[in-house]
């Protein structure tokens, strides 16, 4: 597999990155990893790093992006924060990732059976952890069903799933409403902001 190069890069677009991601999960999921020289990698980006994606995951230790993605070395851009949100710092990073190196996509990955998510579900109090789980807690509203009350919690998978999902996608929206850069890129065309959710039984990546 060759290096993301700046031509490379530039060759890309945000429909042609999506699909280098898509073939990576598929190459993860059949265990037929592409085969890289990493550290051979990690002299040719020595100069410069040229990554076509931006990925935006949970820090569940099972969903790191570039093992799900069969990604190498300076492909990919990886922010992770539990429950998959943004803040001003992860917007930032985002910003830096698409309008100055160049990355042509941005993917908030949400998984199943999400533990932040989970806590949210529970109303979970702990710390600075507190801050966070509020930030999951419009998802948790947004899902109607089941409307009683003791199955709208972390027992119910189910329902888990259904928030976790949702979250990404409110997680988009906040991307778009709280950065008028990455809007803008969208809106020309020059980046693309999806969604996806990684299943944790089968290792599969399913995009929105």
């Amino acid at each position: 597999m060759i290096t993301q190069t700046k031509e490379s890069q530039a060759a890309l677009n945000p429909n042609s990155a999506i699909t280098l991601l898509k073939e990576g999960n598929e190459r993860f999921v059949e265990n037929k990893k592409a085969n890289r020289d990493l550290l051979g990698q990690v002299k040719q980006t020595t100069s410069g790093q040229y990554p076509f994606a931006t990925i935006l995951s949970c820090i569940d230790s099972r969903v790191s992006a570039e093992l799900v993605f069969d990604q190498g070395v300076g492909d990919i851009f990886s922010a992770r924060v539990a429950g998959n949100i943004v803040n001003e710092d992860i917007l930032g990073s985002m910003e830096f990732a698409c309008k100055l190196a160049g990355t042509k996509v941005i993917v908030v990955l949400g998984h199943t059976s999400c533990g932040a998510v989970k806590g949210a579900c529970d109303d979970a109090k702990m710390g600075n952890l507190t801050t966070l789980l509020h930030k999951i807690k419009p998802a948790v509203r947004a899902v109607s069903e089941p409307a009683d009350e003791s199955q709208r919690n972390s027992k119910n998978l189910d329902f888990v799933n259904a928030v976790a999902d949702t979250n990404v996608q409110l997680t988009i929206e906040d991307i778009r409403s709280l950065s008028p850069v990455l809007k803008e890129m969208e809106d020309n065309g020059e980046i693309a902001i999806v969604g996806a959710m990684y299943d944790i039984a089968d290792g599969k990546v399913h995009f929105m």
